[in-house]
């Protein structure tokens, strides 16, 4: 008889195994999807085996129990592992959808690549006496001005109004609210999930001020298809709302001010709990009228 195998030793003809490793990269050459799922299969088999091994290992074994008793307990585990593997809505499942999606395998759209600011030089050829925050902020302006002037056409806000407080909220578009898997939620204006909210959101850690105090808690934002959605959701929002009446007013105004009071009616107003907010936007809403001005 063979040396007996422990209860450490992998599962034969999972992923612990080279040959099988082999198998599956030759297997993924002409069949992706299927090679794919054997994986996931074989790692949820891994981790069933471990686990009904830990459920065992919390029972009291016979003082007569020899190494013919603990292999064939070891051969009925393995089954039991193997059996309870690739059900539907398992482990396997989940891990299968999860490696096609990263493998690009996946029916349905191809997952968003860009980002908020998708120019990589936008400052070229403009006025270096142009003070910017950051070198995209030219790409930012462009990039989302139609979407903003769609949200000015429904609101009366001016779009670079509505442009600049995106881009405080981003940091020009390079700090974006994303899913745990990274991808974008498209949410440009920081607009929380309350609980009238029945789209996706994007659940993370952000700042907020307590009693002037900041803190890190976890907040569920709203997520988009895309950033026209983001400006148009951020529109019917400052539309439709009671709460916002007055910043909508402020921002239509003709007069000069009308940057400095949409800024401080959104403080008031209560959209974010920064104490500095109403004075930061009113500085981005100037480099943003600079900066239009320039590349012009």
């Amino acid at each position: 008889m063979g040396a007996i195998p422990n209860r450490s030793d992998p599962v034969p003809g999972l992923a612990g195994d080279t040959a099988s490793l082999q198998v599956l990269r030759s297997r993924a050459a002409s069949d992706p999807k299927g090679a794919v799922r054997e994986a996931a299969k074989q790692f949820e088999t891994l981790f069933m085996n471990e686990l009904v091994k830990s459920m065992r290992a919390t029972t009291l074994k016979g003082e007569d129990e020899g190494a013919g008793m603990a292999l064939s307990t070891d051969m009925l585990d393995q089954q039991f592992a193997s059996k309870l593997s690739g059900l539907p809505g398992g482990l396997s499942e989940a891990i299968m959808k999860q490696l096609e999606r990263q493998m690009g395998l996946a029916p349905g759209p191809i997952p968003y690549a860009g980002s908020a600011n998708n120019t990589a030089a936008p400052l070229a050829g403009t006025p270096l006496a142009t003070r910017l925050p950051q070198k995209g902020a030219a790409g930012f302006v462009q990039q989302h001005t139609a979407a903003a002037q769609a949200a000015e056409a429904s609101t009366g806000i001016p779009a670079n109004f509505m442009i600049s407080q995106a881009a405080l909220e981003t940091g020009w578009g390079r700090h974006e609210i994303r899913h745990p898997d990274g991808t974008t939620s498209f949410n440009l204006f920081g607009i929380k999930a309350g609980k009238n909210w029945k789209g996706p959101v994007a659940e993370v850690m952000t700042t907020e001020y307590i009693d002037g105090q900041p803190r890190k808690v976890v907040q569920k934002f709203r997520a988009y298809g895309s950033y026209a959605e983001s400006f148009a959701d951020y529109a019917k929002l400052m539309k439709d709302s009671p709460r916002y009446q007055g910043v909508v007013a402020s921002a239509s105004s003709k007069t000069g001010n009308a940057a400095v009071g949409f800024a401080q009616g959104l403080q008031k107003a209560g959209y974010a709990t920064a104490p500095d907010y109403a004075e930061k936007l009113t500085r981005v809403i100037n480099t943003t009228l600079r900066l239009q001005r320039s590349l012009a």
